[in-house]
């Protein structure tokens, strides 16, 4: 289906089979056994969100109360190093990308049926000439992308799982979030919910 979407964001769906998404989500629960799932906190306020984070990857996207919005290259809770990055993963990062560089962070966020996720930015990066790939597993979701300024207007439509949605180019620093979880529309994931993979190039290659 088509979207009027903003200059450099792609929307891929399908993308995925259910034998990949099934492989994926095992890569998945290998990642969260050596990372497990944490509740990250705005900053200043220390406010909860209402996803469940983890990452792979040399660095990992984190936030907090007292630090912030960061990459580090270890789990905030547990200390250790991150697990690296599947290589189905960098394979699909291959795939669609169009970007010379491998990527250096995959967030995984888990959707419950509840969670949602506001209106925002992925600027944490130096490097905004990569492309930030974005793949959908499990229930559906409403996703919202817009332009560069948080005023501007928006286009929102669902994602499913296996759906892929690039922001690169004119579209790297859209706004984008997640409106709403739809309960019951996969049946990927044993007890339901949304995983979301962000993988991301962090520093500029040399």
């Amino acid at each position: 289906m088509a979207h009027d979407l903003p200059h450099g964001v792609r929307h891929i769906p399908d993308h995925l089979d259910r034998a990949a998404q099934e492989a994926l989500v095992e890569d998945i629960r290998a990642v969260v056994q050596a990372a497990p799932l944490f509740v990250p906190a705005m900053p200043r306020t220390g406010k909860p969100m209402s996803v469940r984070m983890t990452n792979c990857g040399e660095l990992g996207w984190v936030t907090d109360k007292d630090r912030g919005y960061r990459y580090q290259p270890e789990h905030p809770v547990t200390g250790e190093s991150w697990p690296p990055i599947p290589a189905r993963l960098l394979e699909l990062w291959d795939e669609v990308a169009r970007y010379p560089a491998p990527p250096q962070a995959c967030l995984v966020n888990f959707y419950d049926s509840t969670a949602k996720m506001g209106l925002h930015q992925d600027r944490d990066e130096q490097d905004f000439d990569a492309p930030v790939l974005s793949v959908s597993l499990g229930d559906s979701c409403r996703f919202r992308v817009g332009g560069t300024t948080r005023q501007g207007p928006t286009a929102s439509f669902k994602l499913a799982s296996g759906d892929l949605v690039v922001l690169g180019g004119e579209g790297r620093l859209a706004f984008h979030g997640v409106d709403r979880i739809y309960p019951g529309t996969s049946t990927l994931l044993k007890n339901g919910g949304r995983i979301n993979l962000t993988l991301r190039r962090v520093t500029a290659p040399r």
